[in-house]
C-alpha cells in the first residue's frame, strides 16, 4: 500500500521538474512503456528519451501561454494493489507573478518499481478544454497533435 507521503514526494518532485521545464527529469518519473490518453489523443512511448522529447516539444506552447510554474492538489487516491495506486490530481498553472492561469485534472496510474513510484498511465480529464480557453484568451494558437 502506498502512503500519502510517498505520493506527495512523487508529485512534489514531478512538479519541480515540470516547473523547471526539465524534460529529462520529468520523464524520469515515468515507467516504460507510458501512455497519455484524453478524448482527442492517445499516445504511448517505450523509452524515457521519447517521452522527454515529447515533453520538450510541448514546452514552447506552455511558455507562450505565460506558464512559469505548476502546483498540484491531490483530489483522490485509491490503492488498487500493493504496488499500484490511482491518483486524481488537479494541476494549477501559474504565471511569473504567481497568478493562476488555469487548472486541469488528471488521473494517474502509479506503480512502485525499485522502491519508487512511477507513472505509467495519465488520463487528461479537461486539459484540452482549459488550455484552449486560456490560449484563446491570450491569442496563442493551439498546437496540432
Amino acid at each position: 500500500m502506498t502512503n500519502q507521503d510517498e505520493i506527495g514526494v512523487f508529485f512534489d518532485e514531478y512538479q519541480k521538474a515540470l516547473s523547471a521545464y526539465d524534460a529529462e527529469r520529468a520523464a524520469s518519473y515515468w515507467g516504460m512503456p507510458s501512455t497519455i490518453i484524453s478524448d482527442g489523443f492517445i499516445g504511448s512511448v517505450d523509452t524515457t528519451a521519447e517521452l522527454a522529447e515529447g515533453l520538450a516539444e510541448s514546452y514552447p506552447f506552455y511558455q507562450r501561454l505565460g506558464l512559469a510554474s505548476v502546483g498540484y492538489t491531490v483530489l483522490d487516491r485509491v490503492d488498487l494493489t500493493r504496488q499500484i495506486v490511482r491518483v486524481r490530481v488537479r494541476w494549477h498553472f501559474y504565471d511569473a507573478e504567481g497568478g493562476l492561469l488555469t487548472d486541469s485534472d488528471y488521473e494517474y496510474l502509479l506503480r512502485r518499481d525499485g522502491g519508487h513510484l512511477h507513472a505509467y498511465v495519465a488520463v487528461a480529464i479537461d486539459e484540452s478544454e482549459k488550455l484552449s480557453q486560456l490560449a484563446a484568451a491570450r491569442g496563442v494558437e493551439m498546437p496540432q497533435n
